[in-house]
């Protein structure tokens, strides 16, 4: 029995009756519950996250979500309580227990608790239905029939849609939907998903079982090596130099690197306006290459403001058009928007002239009629109806055009404007002589002229564009807005080349997957986007991209559920703010951009950080396993080891404070992690060579001298290593590094170099004392060390390709 609620859009309030097989006296108790037990109650069944499922996802991933609270605050906007006929008599009952063919009354202030077909309503009746459209302008509602079936939710006149909210009036609807089969339910059923996990994770994850079998079959390889060459004597001790080179291998400081980072950027990005929910969501925001957003408020100023005024009495059709409008700042309908910015505009003789009139009756303005009417009388008596509204609605009802206008004229000339992006009001007139008016007299009009206005851009938008192409980021709009309007706001911003190149949401609707998927691609501006169509355009993203959406309403919440990142603005409603990972408290597309810039620079210095850390202690360990085969003691004593990397650790970890080069930042951070392997194993490769160059120079030297020697060069490689590896860029040409970067380097560097000479440092570590020759010799092994890498640093760039990379790493992370 149930269907979509099109299917009741083209019928007659008797055919629905009869289809749904009720009447205005409502079912009998005993069909009710034959229905209930058939189609259950009118309740969206959710799938509840207990502490097991929590734990479970701290367990695989620091990434969740609290659908629990979600559900509930959805939950909210349904109400509790209705009022039905049943059996000829008015009851109250829980909304759960509506069942299909239920006649149901609302009036002002109630909301709509399941999908109804409205049967009877008043002239007046206004529904708000932006819990589903993100519109805020009331709609009107009709009982009679449309023409053809409607699927959108916009032009579905005589519908009233679940969590929706009457305005205005009373109504009479019968039930043609419950629970999971409204618009509002599919809407719950697409927002119960789980968060994708982010692509930087995956990579860190894989890159880190990479490394540790590297280490693992080395190390296992070297100690069966050296039982055989060694024989068992001294197995003890070799165990835990084993162990000590595992630690040295490993970033240690990796959690503090990360936690630091996340935490001091998370502080930079509150004070740009930008409030991260979770550390981790700044990850993904670096990673986003893909983001969505609506144009109003983001891209433009929200804000209506008045043009130009084409007409032949300009100063009348100023006066014309503020007669009975509401007061600045009351905002009740579609006019009214427009009134605000003619007020704005308004000179004192205008404001003056108005004191002159007094409005007699007022024929209301609705979505459907698409005007609005007035009858006023001057001082004198004089009474004038005043109708303005929709330019194609008004111009059909004037039959004179004076200074010799041609109604084909002005139809051109407003169809131009309208390309351009604008909205256009008309206004007409007609002189009166009755009392009352009704819409009967709204024909035969004489025009007035028209009032031109503009959504003008925000200052910002198109510096924010361009700097998301520098860090090649695409932006695409989904709006509900119209095509033309849509289309007009991108050309205007560089977004698209032509002001057409924008798909509507119906168009969407009928492609097949493929096609579907293409267009997604292929289209940077959509209009007139169902929820369900918004939700589909980020899954179909996702499939190549790490996409990121920002949303403000309920039905943004799908979207805002399975983008990689949600973003919304701190005036959103509570469900969109409680399902986002990042919440603006500014509505700005350059304020997201921002937020993606500096989240890239934040994981472009974790990055550096495990770039430096792993290629120099890779090229310690091979050199080190592999040496201790040959020499009969171990080439640097295990507390030693740990000292260096305690020593290497400070200097590193302040990375995170770190400039950034501007090539950094064009690229999502998932790609580096992949890519850096083969940095590593050829400049640890290096690091390998110079150690046994080391040992052929010294091997002769005592073992003490050895281990003391190799100490000092071990850091002080490592140190310089952090310089060369933090750029692509030759190091003494990149941006200049942090200054607690270069501070804590140079401590170290004297520490290294001072420490061995005290006798604290030959007593607790075991250092020796080494000759001046020694040391001349290691400081010469360091520089022709440092100039060697940052040649093979330089070549490895040059010849590297990401594209290729890049997607190796997106099937892996798509498999």
């Amino acid at each position: 029995m149930t269907m979509e609620f099109f299917t009741y859009s083209n019928a007659s309030a008797r055919d629905v009756l009869a289809g749904l097989k009720t009447s205005k006296e409502g079912l009998s108790k005993k069909e009710v519950l034959l229905r209930q037990r058939q189609y259950g109650l009118n309740e969206v069944r959710q799938k509840g996250v207990n502490i097991f499922d929590i734990l479970l996802r701290q367990i695989k991933s620091p990434f969740f979500y609290l659908l629990v609270v979600a559900s509930s605050l959805l939950k909210n906007f349904i109400p509790e309580k209705v009022k039905v006929v049943r059996a000829g008599k008015q009851e109250i009952i829980e909304k759960k227990e509506l069942v299909v063919g239920d006649i149901v009354d609302l009036s002002s202030g109630n909301v709509v608790p399941a999908e109804l077909r409205v049967i009877e309503a008043p002239q007046d009746l206004l529904v708000d239905e932006s819990l589903l459209t993100g519109e805020s302008v009331p709609v009107m509602k009709i009982s009679e029939a449309l023409k053809n079936p409607e699927k959108e939710i916009f032009r579905s006149h005589n519908i009233l849609f679940t969590g929706t909210s009457v305005i205005s009036g009373k109504v009479q609807g019968v039930v043609i939907g419950t629970g999971e089969n409204t618009a509002l339910g599919k809407i719950m059923k697409l927002s119960v998903v789980k968060r994708p996990e982010s692509a930087y994770q995956k990579d860190l994850i894989y890159f880190c079982r990479l490394i540790l079998r590297i280490v693992v079959v080395t190390i296992i390889l070297i100690f069966l090596l050296n039982v055989l060459i060694k024989g068992t004597s001294d197995i003890f001790n070799f165990a835990l130099f084993a162990v000590a080179l595992i630690v040295s291998i490993l970033p240690e400081a990796l959690p503090t690197v990360v936690v630091l980072a996340l935490s001091g950027g998370s502080l930079r990005m509150a004070k740009e306006n930008v409030v991260v929910k979770r550390l981790s969501a700044i990850e993904d925001l670096g990673n986003i290459e893909i983001l969505c957003t609506d144009k109003t408020g983001t891209i433009t100023q929200n804000k209506l403001s008045l043009e130009k005024i084409i007409s032949s009495n300009r100063e009348k059709t100023m006066l014309y058009g503020l007669l009975g409008a509401d007061e600045p700042g009351k905002v009740l309908n579609n006019v009214s928007y427009f009134d605000s910015a003619i007020f704005q505009r308004a000179d004192y003789r205008t404001m003056r002239d108005l004191k002159k009139f007094t409005v007699l009756q007022e024929l209301a303005f609705d979505s459907f009629r698409m005007r609005q009417s007035f009858l006023v009388k001057d001082r004198s008596g004089k009474k004038v109806m005043i109708a303005k509204g929709s330019p194609d609605v008004i111009l059909g009802r004037c039959s004179k055009f004076p200074g010799g206008q041609k109604r084909s004229e002005i139809k051109a000339a407003i169809s131009s404007e309208g390309r351009d992006g604008k909205r256009v009001l008309a206004i007409a007139y007609k002189a009166m002589t009755k009392e009352i008016i009704s819409k009967s007299d709204e024909s035969d009009l004489t025009f007035l002229g028209y009032a031109v206005f503009e959504d003008a851009l925000k200052s910002t938008s198109q510096e924010a564009i361009k700097l998301a192409k520098k860090l090649g980021v695409q932006i695409k709009v989904i709006t509900g807005d119209a095509k033309e309007v849509a289309g007009f706001v991108a050309h205007k911003t560089g977004l698209v080349q032509s002001a057409e190149d924008v798909v509507l949401g119906e168009e969407l609707e009928n492609m097949h997957q493929q096609e579907f998927d293409n267009a997604c691609q292929d289209h940077n501006v959509f209009a007139r986007v169902s929820p369900e169509i918004k939700y589909r355009i980020i899954k179909s993203l996702q499939k190549r991209y790490e996409v990121g959406f920002l949303g403000e309403g309920i039905n943004d919440v799908p979207a805002l559920k399975i983008a990689n990142v949600a973003i919304a603005v701190s005036e959103a409603t509570d469900v969109a703010k409680e399902a986002a990972d990042i919440v603006l408290l500014q509505k700005d597309l350059r304020v997201i951009i921002n937020g993606i810039k500096d989240g890239r620079s934040i994981f472009s210095n974790i990055n550096k950080y495990i770039r430096a850390t792993l290629t120099s202690n890779f090229g310690n360990f091979y050199a080190v396993a592999g040496i201790s085969l040959f020499i009969p003691f171990l080439p640097m004593l295990p507390v030693q080891i740990l000292l260096a990397n305690l020593l290497t650790d400070f200097p590193l970890i302040s990375i995170v404070t770190d400039s950034v080069d501007i090539e950094e930042l064009r690229k999502p951070k998932m790609y580096q992690l992949h890519n850096i392997l083969p940095l590593i194993i050829s400049l640890g490769l290096v690091s390998t060579l110079f150690d046994f160059i080391f040992f052929f120079i010294f091997y002769k030297t005592a073992p003490g001298n050895i281990q003391t020697l190799w100490f000092i060069e071990s850091i002080l490689t490592e140190l310089l290593l952090i310089f060369i590896i933090r750029t692509r860029h030759v190091f003494w040409k990149a941006k200049k590094p942090s200054v607690s970067l270069i501070w804590l380097t140079v401590v170290a560097a004297i520490v290294s170099l001072a420490l061995p000479l005290t006798i604290f440092g030959k007593e607790f570590f075991h250092f020796s004392n080494v000759s001046l020759f020694g040391l001349f010799t290691v400081i010469v092994l360091v520089g022709v060390y440092i100039a060697v890498s940052e040649l093979v640093k330089l070549i490895y760039f040059h010849y590297f390709k990401v594209t290729k990379n890049s997607f190796e790493v997106t099937e892996r992370n798509n498999a």
